[in-house]
């Protein structure tokens, strides 16, 4: 493979981790399918995907033959899940997306819509988000409430967060990273889950930064400013624990 095509697929590698990561549920299991697809296409050179679409698609292929399954009982079909994930969290195009999973551009679309009605009708939860930036919170609250969810409450320091968790009990957390003056978001998350089982989301301006692979990251991680579909697909994917590898 030439240099170029190397470094390209390098540099795709943190979306790569951000969309098997979501797609499994679980780190471990992304980071895994992640390296198996690099490590196969460091061998090969096909040129006919741009190279972060050929990685999307070797995940997305791995994770069919390693058994990857979903909720298919007036839940959300595999296809439609990884649709809905290079759509809205990975950004791509419906046909590029259909590219991906070697769909004709017609189906994909169909497919998706599909997916879309039935993300509509999911369980909702209460979130409990934690931010320091009163306005961000605002917005933030109102898109929470735009995908059907209840907002268990607004924490802006590590202290209230962890308060607020204990008290209210949340489906789902969403947390910044940086609280300013009020701490760390990951902190108050690590310090929450010793005590509580809760989905987590991180926000993050740099995604990047929680995508190296190189130590214990977020399983979900979406990047600001975010929109609704990306907000309700990451809901949807954290609280239902996204497609479990049999």
């Amino acid at each position: 493979m030439p240099l170029s095509r190397r470094q390209d697929l390098l540099r795709a590698l943190p979306y790569a981790r951000r969309y098997a990561r979501a797609l499994c549920g679980s780190q471990s299991s992304g980071d895994l399918l992640v390296a198996e697809s690099l490590r196969e296409l460091m061998a090969v050179d096909d040129p006919s995907l741009p190279p972060r679409l050929r990685l999307y698609q070797w995940i997305s292929r791995h994770h069919a033959e390693h058994g990857g399954t979903g909720d298919t009982a007036g839940g959300m079909p595999p296809l439609g899940r990884k649709l809905l994930l290079l759509t809205s969290l990975e950004e791509l195009s419906v046909n590029d997306a259909a590219r991906v999973l070697s769909l004709p551009p017609e189906q994909a679309a169909t497919i998706l819509e599909d997916a879309h009605a039935r993300l509509r009708s999911c369980a909702q939860t209460s979130v409990l988000i934690i931010e320091d930036e009163p306005i961000i919170a605002m917005d933030i609250e109102e898109l929470v409430r735009q995908c059907g969810h209840t907002i268990a409450g607004v924490a802006s320091s590590e202290a209230e967060a962890i308060k607020l968790a204990r008290e209210t009990r949340p489906g789902l957390i969403l947390a910044d990273i940086n609280l300013g003056d009020g701490g760390d978001g990951m902190k108050a998350v690590s310090s929450i889950l010793q005590h509580q089982d809760i989905p987590i989301i991180f926000v993050t301006a740099y995604p990047e930064r929680l995508l190296t692979g190189d130590t214990i990251e977020p399983a979900f991680v979406i990047t600001k400013p975010f929109e609704p579909l990306t907000l309700a697909v990451s809901t949807y994917q954290a609280v239902s624990g996204g497609v479990s590898l049999n």
